[in-house]
């Protein structure tokens, strides 16, 4: 059978995708497949979630989420999307730290490849994770904790340790936002003061569509209760109204802007909930490089705008902090992510992902697991200080490679 992801890049070639409705029944699947991957919401860009046998999603499984407010944890059903999450964290008083642009993501898939929001505090959404359950090999039901051996190697594993069914969540208070945006941040002033403006509020994502000499957006999300930073003194102004960071998108789908103060699941992300992305509109590329090369960066990126611009919709350049979680793109260093949201043509895409790949090269990027990109295997292998046990870790659980893909044989080189 074909089934096609959420942007339709990728095609998904299992013999059979299965939904089961128990972890019981998902024991059953896992002990009788030759090869099973999870599926989580489809938005990834690469073959990651992919199977040439079984392909499972958890979305059946009974909703879970059991919050602890004593011990400010909430134990959560592995398929269900953050966004379904929050109104009962929020209604404990609690809250998680960070959420991504989409809150339509599963919890699981998007901690499994490291997925990440915006700030120079936060890290990625599997720094949260205190506990995974999981299906493994010939069905066995496993818990792995936080302070366990082989933690850090288990959290973001892109789905090779086995099939997640509970994640446990360490929480935080519940904390209100304002968000607002500024328009046309010049490209200087944006580079010579990048960790000031990067680290003027919780959350700050630069827009560019590398047409112009600057960010044409600037979103900014303020944790009511930390201080105000002012930016008009880099020439960037407020915008007059809502914005979509693609320009000339309509707004309406977008979390609310204008200074108007909401809860952190409805300010965080970029988009609400109830707007689901159409399929088939782009393809994404990111890259996560040392914050310390981020200016350079960034320089090299516009060094390649000619090719960029005519199949980009837009760029996203977001701050991550450091975690020590060994598959994460934000291992061991503080980043800068550069995301590119490009059109939906592979064909013209590849050949600029390429060059973008070329351009960055000197500043070691790590490119996001569940996204389009080009680096050659060994060169990815390279940049993981702890590839190597993360690799023992893996044959350890799984010797045969029954929850394996080609993809992540490839890019782990535990086969040739």
């Amino acid at each position: 059978m074909a089934l096609a992801n959420w942007a339709g890049n990728v095609t998904f070639t299992p013999d059979r995708l299965v939904s089961p409705t128990s972890v019981d029944e998902l024991c059953g699947v896992v002990a009788s497949a030759s090869r099973v991957r999870a599926l989580g919401t489809g938005h990834s860009f690469s073959a990651v979630a992919d199977s040439a046998d079984v392909l499972v999603s958890v979305a059946g499984l009974p909703r879970v989420v059991d919050v602890d407010p004593a011990a400010a944890t909430a134990r959560v059903s592995a398929g269900l999307r953050w966004g379904e999450i929050a109104p009962d964290l929020q209604a404990s008083g609690l809250a998680v730290h960070t959420l991504g642009s989409l809150p339509h993501i599963s919890v699981a898939g998007s901690v499994a490849t490291g997925t990440h929001g915006s700030g120079d505090r936060n890290g990625c959404l599997a720094t949260a994770v205190t506990a995974l359950e999981l299906v493994s090999v010939g069905g066995e039901r496993r818990t792995v904790r936080r302070g366990d051996e082989g933690f850090d190697g288990s959290v973001v594993a892109l789905g090779a340790l086995g099939v997640v069914t509970h994640v446990t969540l360490a929480l935080v208070p519940s904390y209100d936002v304002d968000q607002t945006v500024l328009e046309d941040l010049p490209l200087d002033a944006a580079l010579e003061h990048l960790d000031t403006v990067l680290g003027s509020a919780m959350s700050v994502s630069l827009f560019t569509t590398w047409r112009g000499r600057g960010f044409e957006q600037v979103w900014i999300k303020h944790r009511v209760g930390d201080p105000d930073v002012d930016l008009s003194w880099t020439g960037a102004t407020r915008a007059d109204g809502p914005r979509h960071p693609v320009p000339g998108a309509d707004p309406v789908h977008c979390t609310t802007q204008g200074g108007v103060v909401g809860a952190w699941f409805e300010r965080v992300p970029h988009f609400r909930l109830d707007f689901t992305p159409s399929s088939g509109a782009e393809l994404q590329t990111e890259y996560l490089v040392p914050r310390e090369h981020g200016a350079a960066a960034l320089r090299a990126v516009d060094a390649v705008r000619d090719l960029v611009a005519p199949v980009l919709q837009v760029s996203e350049i977001r701050s991550v902090a450091a975690d020590g979680l060994w598959l994460s793109p934000a291992y061991g260093r503080d980043s800068l992510a550069i995301h590119f949201t490009w059109v939906a043509d592979t064909a013209r895409v590849l050949p600029v992902v390429a060059a973008v790949e070329d351009s960055l090269a000197p500043f070691d990027p790590r490119p996001h697991w569940g996204k389009v990109f080009a680096t050659d295997p060994a060169r990815v292998a390279e940049s993981y200080p702890r590839m190597d046990d993360a690799r023992r870790l893996l044959l350890e659980h799984d010797p045969d490679g029954v929850l394996r893909n080609d993809f992540v044989d490839r890019h782990l080189l535990i086969a040739p």
